[in-house]
């Protein structure tokens, strides 16, 4: 499977990079490239990996995570992981890595906010 990965710019000067596919051996260095791109044309207040669409990522794609990690921090701006996929997030849980990338919560896709609790007359 290949590599996609669409750059947008936010609110308040963000700038997020969302992969989609699988970030491998063949393809991590995109990954890491597209950091660099972002910083050669600004310096945005954060950078945000958007990792919903990642369904697969070895250790040379966490690798390329934490160079670009590395590359932003050098340049003063803040990268961080946004709504990892399930598999993202359980390798950058055993890695260690999660809370270097802000230790966001993995994405369910459908999922919803929890609902009010039901308060019960009389409680």
């Amino acid at each position: 499977m290949s590599l996609s990965i669409v750059q947008s710019v936010l609110p308040g000067g963000v700038v997020e990079i969302a992969p989609r596919g699988e970030i491998d051996v063949d393809t991590a260095y995109e990954v890491r490239e597209a950091v660099v791109e972002v910083l050669a044309k600004s310096r945005p207040a954060r950078i945000e990996l958007n990792m919903r669409l990642v369904t697969f990522i070895d250790s040379v794609g966490i690798s390329a995570m934490v160079a670009g990690f590395q590359t932003a921090e050098v340049s003063g701006v803040k990268l961080v992981v946004t709504e990892p996929s399930r598999f993202v997030h359980r390798q950058l849980w055993v890695t260690g890595l999660l809370g270097l990338f802000g230790a966001p919560e993995p994405y369910f896709a459908g999922a919803t906010a929890a609902p009010e609790p039901e308060v019960l007359p009389g409680a």
